[in-house]
C-alpha cells in the first residue's frame, strides 16, 4: 500500500499568507520520503480535490489529511469531513484519513508556548 500526507491549510487569495505554508511544506518534503503535498480547503490552489486526484494518478492509495489548523472549528468539523467524504465517493480505490488539527497535539502547544514566552520576554 502507497501513503502519502497531504498538509491542509485554509487558503486565502494572499500570496503573502500562502508564503509560509509553502516554506514549511518544501521543508518537510526534504526531510520526509513520504510523499507529501500542501492543499487548500478553499480560496487558493492547489485544492485539496485537487491534490487528491494528483496522487490517486501516481498510484497512492492510503492519504492521510493534517489539517495545520490551530482547533476544530466548523471548518473541520463540518466542511472538511463533507469533502473527504465527497472524495472517498469520487475515488473508492482510496483510503484517506482526516487527521487532527495540529494545534492539538501537546508539541505544537509547547513550541507555541516557547515562542510567545521569548516574545513576551524580549518585548
Amino acid at each position: 500500500m502507497s501513503h502519502a500526507l497531504i498538509l491542509l491549510a485554509h487558503g486565502s487569495r494572499d500570496p503573502r499568507w500562502q508564503a509560509p505554508f509553502a516554506t514549511l511544506a518544501e521543508t518537510l518534503a526534504q526531510r520526509l520520503s513520504t510523499p507529501l503535498r500542501l492543499a487548500y480547503m478553499e480560496l487558493c490552489e492547489p485544492s485539496l480535490e485537487a491534490s487528491v486526484a494528483e496522487l490517486a494518478a501516481d498510484g497512492i492509495t492510503r492519504i492521510d489529511i493534517l489539517p495545520l489548523f490551530f482547533a476544530a472549528g466548523r471548518h473541520l468539523r463540518e466542511d472538511v469531513p463533507g469533502q473527504v467524504e465527497a472524495l472517498e465517493a469520487r475515488h473508492p480505490e482510496l483510503r484517506l484519513s482526516l487527521l487532527a488539527p495540529v494545534g492539538e497535539h501537546p508539541a505544537f502547544v509547547e513550541a507555541l508556548t516557547t515562542i510567545i514566552h521569548e516574545r513576551a520576554r524580549s518585548s
